[in-house]
């Protein structure tokens, strides 16, 4: 009987091995992309990203090499894209494939050994999380509750600049950067535990201190570039050292964490329940302990603060930056806010839609300075084939959002500042500019807090032009260098000097106050 059944099964066997090895030879026969030519032990190529940051690197060896090109980064084998087409086609046709993270020390630890929605594989677990993000965080009826909580950081903002010694009545030279960090830090702390912990009132407090620490040490060691991650030789004898420090950062992180997550226990048991993502999180908890444990809560509390603080800020900063540099946009601006909004009420999130002419200043903004200009990596699970190469498995994936946003075949003129560029004819639809901007990644592994940083961004830097004046603090146009960091900061904090609009007399009456604040 088996001998009968071979030989019936044997000619779909046969097509089967066949289609098997015309696969494979198919395979091989795809080559690899252009890479550079001198890969030296160890390092691979790393010896050739000398310029910083590290997008200009690879821009430079795009210019030479195409807009994919293959690079060993030590022992990993690495795929850098630089073309709108390319990244379209790795997230289309490859969503899947690539729908996966490097494993790094940050996702190990930081990343509570790869569990948290940032650094986790694709997979059942992920989709669990992806769910719980669009949900219970960044759904609109999630994002409407909290709606509070922003307003009375952004009025903070505004008073704070308000009584800055000149700016009633004359000019006052205020530092951007440090405001920006602590509003934005403020509006994630307040969502997730409820309290404040920036601030000049809050500078003797211990645990606003600890936190601050904390907070500066994670964001330092963010990105792509640790050499402990791709040289095994580093990571092995501990000379790289980076490892270490992400370790130490990560229990001084975690102990602050779990303190919070605790505390809020307590309170929920005794019913003192805040509408703040902890507690949240914690009744959900109680509902499926299993699932919602302790780890998955502050996984995503740590994701966050460290995706959804100083992305915002540095963006809002670089906006300014080219708001000074340029008064005329700025004046447009004015202009706009001013015949929509008025003088007598504070703008707020629903106003945004209103104002296209901020949202095209916005969408310029992350054109120019995305705030992750090389998008979160991906990894392939399988081979795949990429704009007609070989993308061998287990092959890292970068896709620098900078060098697509600066494409001349793209942009006319791309390096200069033009917000007019994504106006719109109707109001709600979007520009053809609007398709070729990554500044939230693409595909199912795209930032799910692109909604909450929208509002953040356009409340504050509406706000700012809606109540104050500004200009340059001489007579130089401000410095526009990146600086270092994952989120590309300005290598210059931003230093403007702001005069008082009449608004600011009305809205900052304490009747006024308690209006905006409900």
């Amino acid at each position: 009987m088996e001998f009968y059944l071979l030989v019936l099964l044997s000619p779909l066997i046969t097509i089967a091995i066949h289609y098997v090895l015309q696969i494979s030879r198919s395979r091989k026969k795809l080559k690899l992309p252009p890479s550079p030519p001198l890969s030296l032990p160890i390092i691979g190529h790393l010896h050739l990203l000398r310029q910083k940051p590290l997008h200009r690197s690879l821009t430079a060896l795009a210019e030479k090499y195409g807009p994919i090109f293959f690079v060993w980064f030590g022992a990993q084998p690495t795929m850098v894209v630089s073309s709108l087409q390319v990244a379209e086609e790795c997230f289309t046709k490859n969503d899947v494939n690539l729908a996966n993270r490097p494993k790094t020390s940050m996702g190990e630890y930081i990343g509570y050994n790869f569990t948290s929605i940032s650094t986790s594989s694709y997979g059942e677990h992920w989709r669990n999380l992806r769910k719980v993000g669009a949900n219970e965080i960044f759904s609109i009826h999630r994002l409407n509750m909290l709606t509070g909580i922003r307003r009375d950081e952004v009025r903070r903002l505004l008073q704070q600049l308000s009584v800055a010694e000149g700016s009633v009545g004359g000019f006052a030279k205020v530092d951007m950067r440090s405001k920006l960090t602590e509003l934005t830090f403020n509006i994630m702390m307040k969502m997730a535990d409820g309290n404040r912990y920036f601030g000049d009132d809050l500078a003797d407090n211990e645990k606003s201190k600890k936190f601050n620490y904390i907070v500066k040490s994670m964001c330092e060691k963010g990105g792509v570039t640790s050499m402990d991650d791709f040289v095994p030789i580093m990571r092995w004898t501990g000379l790289g050292g980076s490892r270490k420090k992400i370790i130490q950062v990560f229990k001084k992180m975690d102990d602050f964490l779990q303190g919070l997550v605790d505390e809020h226990r307590e309170k929920f048991d005794g019913q003192e329940i805040k509408n703040t993502l902890i507690d949240h999180l914690i009744s959900l908890q109680e509902q499926e302990p299993d699932y919602y444990t302790d780890q998955v809560i502050k996984g995503l509390i740590t994701v966050l603060l460290i995706a959804g603080t100083d992305t915002l800020s540095v963006t809002i900063e670089w906006a300014m930056s080219y708001l000074v540099n340029h008064p005329d946009v700025m004046e447009k601006a004015k202009r706009e806010i001013d015949a929509h909004i008025g003088q007598d009420h504070l703008i707020d999130e629903p106003d945004i839609t209103k104002l296209p002419y901020l949202q095209s200043i916005i969408s310029e903004t992350l054109r120019l300075k995305p705030a992750a200009p090389l998008l979160a990596a991906h990894r392939a699970a399988e081979d795949c084939k990429i704009a007609g190469y070989r993308v061998p498995r287990d092959s890292m994936i970068i896709v620098n959002a900078w060098a697509i946003h600066r494409d001349p075949r793209l942009w006319d003129d791309p390096e200069a500042f033009k917000p007019e560029r994504f106006q719109v004819a109707e109001p709600g639809k979007e520009s053809a500019a609007h398709k070729m901007i990554l500044p939230f990644g693409l595909g199912r592994r795209a930032c799910p807090g692109a909604p909450l940083a929208q509002r953040v961004i356009g409340l504050t830097l509406g706000s700012l032009i809606q109540c104050f004046d500004w200009r340059r603090v001489s007579m130089e146009a401000v410095d526009m260098t990146e600086g270092k960091g994952v989120t590309m900061p300005k290598a210059v904090p931003l230093e403007a000097m702001c005069s008082a609009r009449p608004i600011i007399g009305k809205v900052m009456q304490p009747d006024k106050i308690e209006e905006y604040k409900s």
